[in-house]
């Protein structure tokens, strides 16, 4: 690995109070991370747009139960 890529890491590393270890360790998490953050930002949005488009639907747990206990 090139040198500057290290002593930049360690910089990052100190300024954020951790060992290099540590610091990797934690942006490789975040990569990780990245494609489910995504993903629940774009489900989000859409979930939005579905909501403007055509408002809430109402919760219909009341009505399932009223059916289940109804069927006996």
């Amino acid at each position: 690995m090139d040198e500057w890529v290290i002593a930049e890491l360690k910089a990052q590393a100190k300024a954020h109070g951790h060992s290099l270890e540590a610091e990797l360790r934690e942006q490789l998490r975040e990569i990780a991370l990245r494609p489910r953050r995504e993903m629940a930002e774009r489900a989000a949005r859409l979930r939005n747009a579905i909501a403007q488009e055509h408002g809430l639907l109402p919760d219909s747990a009341a009505a399932i139960r009223e059916d289940r206990d109804a069927r006996g």
